[in-house]
């Protein structure tokens, strides 16, 4: 009797050990959320802050894809995870300024969020496949008003800048476009390579290359001043159209209800991975522009940019399902 008590306790003491184990090798690894598919434009961004901040901390990394109704899968995740400091959202423009004005009953808010950092920004281009007989704007605005009724513009996802500034191309221009959404900048890019898109706004990451291979043709940026890997491109504003003046960011956020001395050191990582020398060459390779707003600058950046894109969103009427 005594000894099946005696191996009884032994596993017990065994079991809590190893669960013990577990919650400590979790509390050392850092999950990074991305509400996109693996692939695209934000894990080129993330994978190589994830990395520095994984050192400067003493920590492990994962860097996990939950794609899925515009991100707002994973912005559901991470305010239902833990708030150990160990969860970490990856947002975007499109995710923190945008969804809350087009899904009805979302089940996250801004208010759940504390912004850590707006880690790297970027314009958005507009590109057509080599098959468009059109290599300046005015000849593709020529052309699609020619086919109109005909055409589809792709965009990277419903609800994001590259849908919306679509739609006021076809608005401003009476252009009479479909529009076609993807799941994720990767298959946006490999349907607009392929042909099977023709056109649309997609992001400097998945334009650059492509452009300067010949296997895509810039029309346009969004930005106020050209873009520096594409300096033969006009920006819309320098065509007449500075209402399309904009850009996207990606950036880290965490939970609002983080105690303080568990942010304070995820603050200091993020801010350390963003000014390494290192760190900023290899992002500015891939067509990021470094940003590093953080705290309430970067909170309030979030709130004029939410209400530039309210009235844009309303002007269109769109509303996603939820």
């Amino acid at each position: 009797m005594r000894k099946r008590q005696r191996a009884s306790t032994i596993a017990v003491m065994a079991l809590l050990a190893s669960m013990t184990a577990i919650t400590s090798a979790s509390a050392q690894q850092l999950k990074f959320i991305v509400g996109t598919a693996a692939g695209g434009a934000i894990d080129a961004y993330v994978r190589v802050i994830a990395e520095h901040m994984s050192k400067t901390l003493g920590k492990t990394y994962i860097v996990e894809s939950r794609p899925g109704n515009s991100s707002n899968l994973a912005a559901q995740y991470v305010v239902s995870a833990p708030a150990d400091g160990t969860t970490i959202m990856i947002g975007t423009q499109a995710l923190m300024e945008i969804n809350p004005h087009v899904f009805n009953h979302p089940r996250w808010s801004q208010s759940d969020y504390l912004p850590l950092i707006k880690g790297v920004e970027a314009p958005l281009v507009l590109v057509a496949h080599p098959s468009v007989p059109a290599k300046t704007f005015k000849e593709f605005l020529d052309w699609a008003k020619s086919r109109s009724g005909f055409l589809s513009y792709a965009s990277y996802s419903p609800g994001t800048p590259s849908h919306f500034l679509g739609a006021l191309l076809n608005e401003r221009f009476d252009l009479n476009l479909n529009h076609v959404p993807y799941r994720g900048s990767a298959p946006q890019t490999v349907d607009l390579l392929a042909g099977h898109a023709l056109f649309g706004f997609t992001q400097t990451q998945s334009a650059v290359p492509n452009v300067e291979t010949g296997k895509m043709r810039a029309l346009a940026v969004t930005s106020e001043k050209r873009f520096p890997q594409l300096p033969d491109t006009p920006t819309f504003a320098e065509l007449g159209y500075p209402e399309f003046n904009t850009g996207i960011w990606f950036g880290l956020l965490v939970r609002k209800d983080t105690p303080p001395n568990l942010v304070e050191p995820l603050l200091k990582a993020a801010v350390a991975a963003h000014g390494d020398p290192e760190v900023r060459k290899l992002l500015e390779a891939q067509g990021f522009l470094i940003s590093g707003e953080t705290g309430d600058s970067f909170a309030k950046a979030i709130s004029a940019g939410s209400e530039r894109w309210a009235k844009l969103v309303r002007s269109t009427g769109f509303k996603a399902g939820d």
